[in-house]
């Protein structure tokens, strides 16, 4: 692995900076994306290059995270739905957010987090939130075995390193589940959670998915809990299109989401199989290793699988889910309604039309390794 920790945190808190220097863009008529709209069947039958290229564009660095995308490509998955090429577009710290280039037409989908597309939805970008790939956000309090931190009221009277790029969701964490901010103290941190093995803090604000494993890696024995399981109920690696791709489009979109659902299953069943194309094929210039990346592909696999999922399939969001998500971001300040940020229509027609697909190749949560 490498000496430095996973800094995806930084990129959330760069992208809202962003958003807010940009506002003026959202304001703009989306552009229409090059890809052609060709018309297919129920069974998403449609003749091989159809849509032309694909442009997806990532909210972070070709890590992990994006197995399900790397597994696709590699599989074939986006051309077996009609597109002629495909471009998976990197994020990273110093990018601009997923919600720009899709605004510009620069990508035709994204992948991005319920905040940052709602500030963008807030300035007036045509956007809207089609799936989402994690039913739990993989935001957690990390702490020491030593010196365990098992729910929110454990936090009171400790110290909790939280990066600036996390003050938002932190504070509405605490707003949530009615903690005094005075009743702790909140300690600046950069993105190394090593100062929790000297006790410089009790408790990181950080990612399920990947300091835990980074300590794990490096001999330290910690704990978490998540966020999601104590009224911070997000989910996480949201789908983001422009409202334009849904209109006029939607034969297109729901093309990528059965070749991401492929991915996906693939990797639930193999984590291995995403890891390895993350380190071998896309993340090459990262240093990555085949034994961490698969550790966070299981961990990722854990927030993926739902007992709704199993009911209604995976990305999708129930009624319930989406008015958690909404209540949640209006701690943040978020006044937007449900309608005007989320669209499940088309998971809705695609497992409609394949009904066996909700099922088909997805392992219980219990069962993912």
């Amino acid at each position: 692995m490498s000496d430095t920790f996973d800094r995806r945190t930084l990129l959330r808190g760069a992208g809202l900076g962003a958003l807010a220097l940009g506002g003026g863009l959202f304001l703009q008529a989306c552009s229409s994306n090059s890809s052609p709209a060709p018309s297919a069947g129920a069974g998403g039958s449609v003749a091989p290059g159809a849509f032309g290229a694909l442009n997806f564009r990532f909210d972070w660095i070709k890590h992990v995270e994006f197995a399900g995308e790397f597994i696709a490509d590699t599989a074939g998955y986006f051309k077996d739905e009609g597109f002629s090429s495909v471009n998976l577009i990197a994020g990273g710290p110093t990018a601009t957010p997923a919600e720009t280039d899709l605004v510009q037409g620069k990508a035709f989908i994204g992948l991005s987090s319920p905040s940052i597309t709602a500030a963008a939805v807030a300035q007036g970008a045509p956007l809207k939130i089609i799936g989402a790939t994690y039913q739990k956000n993989p935001y957690c309090i990390l702490s020491m075995d030593k010196n365990p931190i098992p729910n929110p009221q454990a936090m009171v009277g400790k110290k909790i390193g939280v990066q600036a790029a996390n003050n938002a969701p932190w504070n509405a964490f605490l707003k949530a589940n009615k903690i005094d901010p005075k009743s702790l103290t909140t300690v600046p941190v950069q993105y190394d959670p090593l100062v929790l093995t000297t006790g410089s803090v009790d408790g990181w604000f950080g990612f399920s998915t990947n300091e835990p494993i980074a300590l794990k890696q490096k001999g330290f024995a910690s704990n978490y809990f998540l966020l999601a399981d104590y009224n911070y109920g997000l989910v996480g690696q949201i789908f983001i299109t422009t409202q334009d791709s849904i209109d006029k489009k939607r034969d297109a979109l729901k093309a990528v989401l059965r070749a991401e659902l492929r991915g996906w299953k693939d990797n639930l069943a193999d984590p291995k199989k995403g890891a390895t194309l993350a380190v071998t094929k896309y993340g090459t210039d990262l240093g990555l290793e085949v034994g961490e990346q698969t550790q966070e592909a299981i961990a990722a696999n854990r927030l993926i699988v739902s007992p709704d999922t199993a009911k209604n399939g995976l990305f999708t969001m129930t009624p319930a889910l989406i008015d958690t998500n909404m209540q949640i971001m209006a701690l943040s300040g978020t006044s937007l309604k449900a309608s005007q940020l989320f669209d499940m229509s088309l998971l809705d027609e695609i497992y409609r039309d394949a009904p066996t697909m909700v099922s088909s190749g997805v392992p219980t949560a219990a069962a993912t390794p």
